[in-house]
């Protein structure tokens, strides 16, 4: 699963891929959280077990979509 957050006052997005096992209502759910309290960290795990922190005061959009491993690349049907 992809998860791509927009920071305020940078240019460019956060992408985050997560792993395969995880579970996209928990992860709206902890998102919601985050932005609930503007004091709050964000902390997401990406697939290489890499730990990513964004400051909710700071997040402007989050998108959650699905996983770059579907996309097709080339001139093919």
């Amino acid at each position: 699963m992809d998860v791509r957050i927009g920071v305020t006052h940078a240019p460019r997005e956060i992408n985050i891929e997560m792993g395969d096992e995880t579970d996209r209502d928990s992860l709206k759910s902890r998102v919601d959280a985050a932005l609930a309290d503007d004091d709050a960290v964000l902390w997401l795990t990406d697939r290489r077990g890499r730990d990513i922190g964004i400051p909710s005061e700071r997040i402007a959009y989050i998108e959650i979509g699905a996983s770059n491993d579907d996309r097709k690349i080339g001139f093919g049907g």
